[in-house]
């Protein structure tokens, strides 16, 4: 019998990296036999029935496609065909019905497991089920998977943010004794590059949902029951789903909304154009990060912030060196004002402000980016004919275990409530994926980092001193300013510090507030301490390499300790 290589997906000459049986080995169906890698995946293929292998027609370095004949092997069975190695049928549905899940009936499709949506916790989710030995379908109504994150949102503002970050180091070497011309942009290149980067992860992907045999069904999926989803006319039925439906951006109705010139998140990382002037409507992440990327195009922004700060989530003294930079790019940044009207007209957006004095007056814009917030997507899906309940805000209720109200069915990522973070969503589509496969697991992560990836980054996690002040939990703190950081001043940049708070009774850390290049990295070791049960002197006697920016973590610790060499150590306060 023949063993040729299966439809690994939207792949072709895929080099094999590791053969992994020998010839006169006894395999059992399903057993490895070569491993494959491309940019984009790495594939095993199985056997696809038990038996000797008896020829082997590929070696380490070739380069195989769908349907290339790889061994040869004498089926225990005596089975003898010459078709590719395939995912086996998927098991009939229960008919039995049952609180525990067991479906009422089957549908076109039936799994163990269904997961709706594909985004980072949904994906996670599926795979991790599909690996625990459940068949898995994975429903996802956009044409690629990897949801909001991969397609529209983290991934690719981030390949735009780095090359909005390549533009302005260029400009700022200038005071450093290196002169660049200014930058051609080439439209049509940045969206080639972003688009580039956001093909290879959706597509490695599909080659990850292949390998684990996992269904991929494309289109709507709303529910009709407790046991089974409709996805625009295939009916899916399940014995445990896990739903991942994400959210969507906030609109508000006084704003022109089917007005080309007014976008959201997603029509900013279109980069349609540069416009010359341009209103983001949110000072938080989302807005700064897209701010960021159009200013250093060279567009002339203004930010609006109703609270009385940008990033209202972290301290202030955090955001401060964010908000000194800006200020000085950005063409106007508005506190503590809202927008009350947005009136399309042939020269462009005339937008009317109100401050927190009562004052109104009207500016006009060419574009207008809303990045006030997103709303969960539970309304959307009919998730009440499942028995499922859903609040007014679209959230959807779970315990530990990532469960609703109806047993059999989990809900993890954005509909589950804040933070609405793709890390979090990752780490709750396991803990439910486990906890379909039988395994006691609970979601029981003491911090959950933050990060905005602007210029500079501002990272937080645990306790912030904000809350603290606000909800009275003692708290004592070591700040380590950038300044004295070599590695820092290395490059060009002295705005950043690293803020460590402590509990005073046992010394061990509860939060952390980072700013600076590279904050998003930095955090890490934070959240791992606090993860640990780290204390200060755990962080001040772990030796980090210099000269780099994660020894201000150290550095940190040891102010707080008093042991601090590279400044003078403050003298201790409690809060």
């Amino acid at each position: 019998m023949d063993i040729k290589v299966p439809d690994i997906g939207d792949f072709n000459e895929v080099p094999v990296v590791s053969v992994l049986v020998s010839v006169g080995d006894t395999v059992a169906e399903e057993d490895a036999l070569i491993e494959l890698e491309s940019d984009k995946a790495t594939m095993e293929v199985p056997s696809p029935a038990a038996g000797k292998i008896t020829e082997i027609k590929v070696s380490e370095g070739d380069k195989v496609s769908e349907g290339t004949v790889i061994m040869v092997i004498e089926a225990a069975d005596g089975a003898a065909d010459d078709t590719p190695a395939e995912a086996p049928a998927t098991p009939a549905a229960p008919t039995a019905v049952e609180a525990t899940g067991q479906a009422t009936g089957k549908g076109d499709i039936h799994a163990e497991v269904v997961v709706l949506g594909s985004g980072p916790g949904g994906y996670s989710a599926a795979f991790r089920a599909a690996d625990l030995g459940k068949s898995v379908v994975l429903i996802e109504k956009h044409d690629r998977l990897g949801g909001v994150c991969l397609n529209v949102g983290c991934i690719p503002s981030k390949a735009l943010l780095h090359m909005a970050k390549v533009i302005t180091e260029a400009e700022e070497t200038a005071e450093h004794g290196l002169k660049f011309g200014k930058p051609e942009i080439d439209l049509d290149g940045l969206r080639a590059f972003k688009d580039g980067v956001v093909g290879k992860l959706t597509g490695g992907l599909d080659g990850l949902a292949k390998g684990r045999k996992v269904k991929v069904v494309k289109g709507y999926g709303t529910f009709t029951g407790p046991n089974m989803i409709d996805v625009e006319g295939t009916t899916v039925s399940f014995d445990q789903c896990i739903i991942a439906a994400g959210s969507e951006p906030v609109t508000l109705p006084f704003i022109p909304h089917d007005d080309p010139r007014v976008i959201d998140s997603t029509g900013a990382l279109e980069l349609a154009d540069i416009p010359e002037r341009m209103l983001v409507l949110g000072g938080g992440i989302i807005g700064l990060e897209m701010a960021c990327v159009y200013d250093a195009l060279g567009t002339k922004v203004t930010v609006v912030e109703l609270m009385d700060q940008i990033i209202p989530g972290a301290d202030k003294d955090t955001v401060k060196p964010l908000m000194n930079r800006i200020k000085d790019r950005y063409e106007n940044i508005l506190l503590k004002t809202k927008v009350t009207a947005v009136e399309a007209k042939d020269d462009g957006l005339h937008v009317t402000f109100e401050d927190d004095k009562g004052e109104s007056f009207t500016d006009r814009f060419d574009k207008v980016l809303v990045a006030v917030g997103r709303r969960p997507n539970g309304k959307k899906i009919d998730a009440d004919k499942a028995g499922v309940a859903v609040d007014d805000r679209g959230f959807i209720a779970v315990d530990n275990q990532q469960r609703t109200g109806v047993p059999h069915i989990f809900a993890i990522g954005d509909v589950v409530g804040q933070p609405m973070l793709a890390h979090k969503a990752v780490h709750e589509g396991k803990v439910a994926a486990e906890v379909c496969a039988g395994h006691k697991r609970f979601f029981d992560a003491k911090i959950i980092p933050s990060v905005a990836y602007t210029d500079p980054e501002v990272a937080w996690c645990g306790v912030t001193e904000t809350q603290a002040k606000a909800e009275g939990i003692a708290y004592e703190k070591g700040v380590f300013p950038w300044a004295a950081s070599g590695r820092s001043l290395s490059l060009g940049r002295s705005e950043g510090s690293t803020k460590l708070l402590f509990d005073p009774k046992d010394q061990r850390v509860i939060g952390g507030c980072i700013v600076g290049p590279n904050a998003g990295d930095l955090i890490a070791e934070v959240a791992l301490a606090i993860e640990m049960g780290a204390d200060a002197v755990d962080l001040g006697h772990t030796i980090h390499p210099h000269p780099t920016l994660s020894e201000t973590v150290n550095f940190a610790a040891e102010m707080f300790e008093g042991t601090i060499t590279d400044l003078m150590p403050p003298k201790k306060k409690k809060h």
